[in-house]
């Protein structure tokens, strides 16, 4: 006896077209292809989904959907282009319900970061988002991945150098001059040095969209970019020469948020590989209960938004 199926043989109770239809939290690992790198395997979070065109009828065939994600899974790679077959795929399996399909895959990136100033290397894992969408044959891909850096205070830091200076000034006030050993003593003592900046870490939250030229996810180059141009990447191996070097690295680069976000607008308008771009800086504050927040977007005409 053939077993039902309602969603092939019945009708909507309810007629109406709706927007998207499929399955979110579908744990799965993935070979990821990126920056002409070697495949890295990772634990992902798929959400794959088609629209249901037709207002009578009772579903989609989600097994469909799943099928292909399992399929890229077992005997593939994620690549730009794997994931532009899977999405056709989703309509062509639906060719009579679809014209829309969406994918959206989220992951820990791991990579091997050479510390500051040792050479010694450490695991950092870096969160990376990765949508495509086909909507009446155009194909879109979008790339997010989250960045975290410290940022110290511009004002705090001038704060502790007044606080310096006052402290430098009473302790050789009755003194018209003062040699030159007895200044860099008292620098490295523990009075000398009365205050120091607030600093915290901070994310940049970067989401491009890619122009129809890429290869690939360029998710190595991206992350590459956030790290040169905020030069306070959090570091993983740590020997007591590149803690000093990441103090005067954020010693020499002080930022707001403001900052932040500017700098990084500036860096992606440069990147002709993105169509399009938005940001956001977090900056985990540690002298506020709140934290300091910028957004911006490169203002394309029905782009992205802030």
């Amino acid at each position: 006896m053939a077993m039902p199926d309602i969603a092939n043989s019945a009708q909507a109770q309810t007629e109406g077209t709706l927007d998207r239809v499929g399955m979110s939290n579908i744990e799965l690992p993935l070979m990821v292809q990126t920056d002409n790198c070697p495949a890295q395997q990772v634990s992902a979070n798929v959400e794959v989904f088609v629209n249901l065109g037709d207002p009578k009828a009772k579903g989609i065939h989600m097994s469909r959907l799943y099928l292909q994600l399992d399929e890229l899974s077992t005997e593939s790679e994620l690549t730009l282009e794997t994931l532009k077959t899977l999405l056709k795929g989703f309509i062509e399996s639906h060719s009579d319900l679809s014209s829309e399909a969406f994918v959206k895959v989220a992951f820990d990136y791991n990579l091997r970061r050479k510390s500051l100033i040792s050479e010694k290397r450490g695991w950092k894992a870096y969160p990376v988002v990765i949508i495509g969408r086909l909507i009446d044959g155009e194909l879109d891909f979008e790339l997010k991945v989250d960045v975290p850096y410290s940022s110290t205070c511009p004002c705090s830091a001038a704060l502790a150098r007044q606080l310096i200076q006052e402290a430098f000034s009473k302790q050789y006030e009755q003194q018209t001059t003062v040699a030159k050993d007895e200044i860099v003593n008292w620098l490295g003592s523990t009075q000398g040095i009365v205050a120091t900046p607030h600093s915290q870490r901070s994310v940049a939250e970067i989401k491009v969209r890619l122009a129809d030229s890429a290869e690939n996810f360029p998710i190595i180059a991206l992350i590459d970019l956030v790290e040169a141009t905020l030069k306070t990447p959090v570091q993983a191996a740590v020997k007591r020469e590149d803690e000093q070097e990441f103090a005067r690295l954020n010693g020499q680069n002080l930022m707001f948020c403001e900052d932040s976000a500017r700098q990084l607008q500036f860096a992606l308008n440069q990147q002709a590989q993105f169509d399009d771009f938005w940001l956001r800086v977090n900056h985990y504050e540690s002298l506020h209960a709140h934290d300091a927040v910028s957004i911006t977007t490169k203002g394309v005409k029905g782009g992205y938004q802030a």
